[in-house]
């Protein structure tokens, strides 16, 4: 089908600092674009280079090289075409990053002229907070941050698309950010498209949820997705998406040319990723989500309709990293029968050994399970993980930690070995993560325009409505008897639902749907609180869990708080993004009406 009429499209070609470099130069080349969108941050590289920057003899880049191994080939395309770039790319020092790449420019005699964001470094205004008594509220686990007892080195704040929009409007070719939101880079070129107004908040909204759609890159054309078989073979080189947005705020999702596909199902996970609720927060306006509707409108092309909005909170979220000590891990490889007997009888040793008291986290975990009647060696093999953190380097050094760990060996448990490559035991510095929010009018929003000598200060929203620290949760009405769905079969949910799930802090949120409309008063009323709950297992910590309906989609979205263990930068676990709670729960067992397994697994 043909692209909406008055439409403009947006590629992301990036959606995380290790997505593949090749893609900016191949769109830039090969595809009917106005703009090229791409985020190169996360929490993780806010708090590396945060704390890079924050360290003077740290030899670390403080903004993302990637992007500039990324973009470096797609210059005299973009030059050519004359295609409009806003990135997510500068991380702790966006006018270190756009002076290398000015060098660059010119060294290639091109005429493409570049601004830059400032305003996101917030530590300033963090600390005059806490010594005004100002509580600071950590969004995931509620605690003040007169209570974390780590004191901050950096801090960085959100912000919205207008120095964007700005940017753009003066004649920047590329615009680059320290940190904005993931979606601000898109919503920036729909708002300078169309000349929409900070007070079109419908439009926005619509445009925030497209810019999320396409924010992680190839997540919505068939990466991490759990019907992924569905692609029968051709993941090789997905391709990236493109937005499609009218000027109603109407949108499509589709992708350039390539391998992967854009399905319903694909847009649902990727919608369903890392939202906390029906309302989904943004600097600039807040999208509320409960009533969307997507519709499959061709091959690899979905509209997107009936998102609505509220007016922007007076807040933006901010990310404080501290130093939070030295970490170290040491492994165990178990093999066949009596693995949690073998998994005791090591720890009790381990323990005996250590001086417990000089660590803030010290974790033993067996990861892995040997099955009945193992192919092979390998796969009755299980990972112990002995993991720890202090304050103090020197606890962790090689006779206090590893030592410890390893010279037990000899009369521990049948078969004892440990992983010979001991540089993880070892001790490395890390950080911890505060997040919280700081009022917008508290933040020095600065669109700056080198070509032109000037800079422009973005106001912040005049009209708000407060911030919700909790949103809606609620459990479904009028559940239907489940037996009315007939003779079922024992079998991992995962057969019949999809899932997807991700981080926010320590928080992690994980979101169902079913394939067919029949399929979803099954889902609604078998997924429950305490369902999700008995299916986490051991991993529930009776920590507080939200739950909310996205009907239209099919969807059960539910936030688990505090589920990660402070978050990707200190994270004690395996799954520090938490993108892997959505497939360990769609192998738990559930009653499964065999009606619809009649249809085939997913």
């Amino acid at each position: 089908m043909s692209p909406l009429p008055t439409s403009l499209r947006i590629a992301s070609v990036s959606g995380s600092v290790t997505d593949r470099r090749h893609a900016f130069a191949e769109v830039a080349r090969n595809e009917d674009v106005q703009y090229i969108v791409g985020d190169w941050m996360s929490e993780y590289n806010m708090t590396m280079r945060g704390g890079a920057k924050s360290n003077p003899q740290s030899d670390n880049a403080e903004f993302e090289t990637s992007f500039m191994e990324a973009i470096e080939p797609a210059l005299e395309a973009l030059a050519r075409r004359r295609i409009k770039v806003a990135v997510n790319a500068g991380a702790s020092d966006p006018e270190k990053l756009h002076d290398e790449l000015t060098h660059v420019i010119m060294s290639q005699g091109l005429d493409l002229k570049v601004a830059w964001i400032s305003g996101d470094e917030v530590l300033n205004q963090v600390q005059k907070a806490i010594q005004s008594g100002d509580p600071l509220v950590n969004l995931t686990t509620g605690k003040k941050i007169s209570e974390w007892g780590f004191t901050p080195i950096y801090a960085q704040c959100y912000l919205g698309c207008w120095g964007i929009v700005e940017a753009l409007n003066h004649g920047a070719d590329i615009v680059l950010c320290g940190r904005v939101t993931d979606a601000s880079p898109a919503m920036a070129c729909a708002a300078h498209h169309f000349s929409w107004q900070r007070t079109s908040y419908d439009k926005l909204a619509h445009a925030f949820v497209a810019a999320h759609l396409i924010e992680c890159s190839t997540y919505v054309t068939g990466g991490n997705f759990s019907g992924f078989k569905s692609l029968h073979g051709k993941y090789l080189d997905i391709a990236f998406p493109v937005a499609e947005i009218s000027p109603s705020g109407r949108f499509v999702i589709t992708k350039s040319a390539g391998e992967g596909m854009v399905t319903v199902d694909t847009c649902k996970a990727q919608l369903l990723y890392e939202i906390q609720g029906p309302y989904y927060y943004n600097p600039d306006v807040v999208a509320v989500l409960d009533g969307i509707v997507m519709e499959q409108e061709g091959p690899d092309r979905v509209s997107v309709s009936q998102v609505k909005s509220v007016r922007p909170p007076p807040t933006t979220k901010v990310g404080i990293t501290a130093n939070g000590g030295y970490q170290a891990e040491a492994h165990y490889f178990l093999c066949g029968l009596d693995t949690a007997e073998k998994a005791a009888m090591i720890e009790r040793q381990v323990r005996n050994l250590l001086d417990e008291s000089s660590f803030h986290t010290l974790k033993f975990r067996c990861n892995g399970s040997c099955p009945p009647d193992p192919a092979n060696q390998d796969a009755a093999t299980v990972d112990f993980r002995i993991f720890a953190q202090a304050r103090d380097e020197s606890a962790l050094s090689l006779h206090k930690f590893f030592r410890p760990c390893s010279d037990t060996i000899m009369q521990s448990y049948p078969g004892a070995t440990f992983a010979v490559d001991a540089r993880q035991a070892l001790p490395k510095p890390y950080y911890e993560y505060f997040v919280t929010v700081l009022p917008q009018d508290q933040v020095n929003h600065i669109c700056h325009l080198p070509f032109k000598d000037t800079f422009i200060p973005i106001n912040p929203p005049l009209d708000t409505v407060p911030f919700l620290y909790e949103q809606p949760s609620f459990e479904t009405e009028n559940p239907v008897d489940l037996s009315t769905f007939g003779p079922t079969t024992r079998g991992p949910i995962g057969w019949i639902v999809h899932a997807r799930s991700g981080d926010k802090g320590s928080d992690c949120n994980v979101g169902f749907f079913v394939r067919h409309s029949d399929e979803w008063d099954w889902l609604r009323s078998a997924l429950t609180i305490d369902m999700v709950r008995k299916l986490l297992g051991q991993d529930d910590e009776a920590r507080p869990i939200f739950r909310f309906e996205l009907p239209h989609l099919w969807s059960v979205h539910f936030l688990l708080k505090d589920h990660l263990d402070r978050g990707v930068s200190s994270s004690s676990t395996y799954d520090v993004l938490g993108k892997n709670l959505a497939e360990y729960l769609r192998c738990k067992f559930v009653d499964i009406p065999n009606k619809f397994l009649e249809r085939g697994k997913i």
